[in-house]
């Protein structure tokens, strides 16, 4: 059977991030607070990255407006160029002839 993941709230890993700042020992830390140390260190350095926006919750990343249109444009580069190789490849294959018209 598999466990169910707990889940800690932003106030929770904050102060895990502040205590890990204050002491040296994550290790020791973690024993305290009940979790793997890794998640402290995944936590601290999130926090680093982006201190406004971590521990957003469920996985999901908050971004901002820029972020947002940015990653909308990348999605729409993504399928363009998809439907520009499938095109090509089309166009390759009708293309291909073994001299024959292929008209009616």
């Amino acid at each position: 059977m598999s466990q169910e993941r707990r889940k800690f709230d932003k106030y929770f890993q904050l102060m895990a991030v502040e205590l890990s700042k204050s002491r040296g020992n994550n290790n020791e830390l973690a024993k305290e607070l009940g979790v793997r140390p890794e998640l402290i260190y995944r936590w601290h350095s999130e926090h680093l990255e982006k201190p406004e926006g971590s521990f957003t919750g469920q996985g999901k990343a908050r971004h901002t407006p820029e972020e947002a249109e940015a990653a909308r444009l990348r999605k729409q580069l993504r399928d363009v160029e998809m439907e520009r190789d499938i095109l090509k490849k089309a166009i390759s294959i009708f293309s291909r002839g073994d001299g024959k018209s292929t008209g009616f």
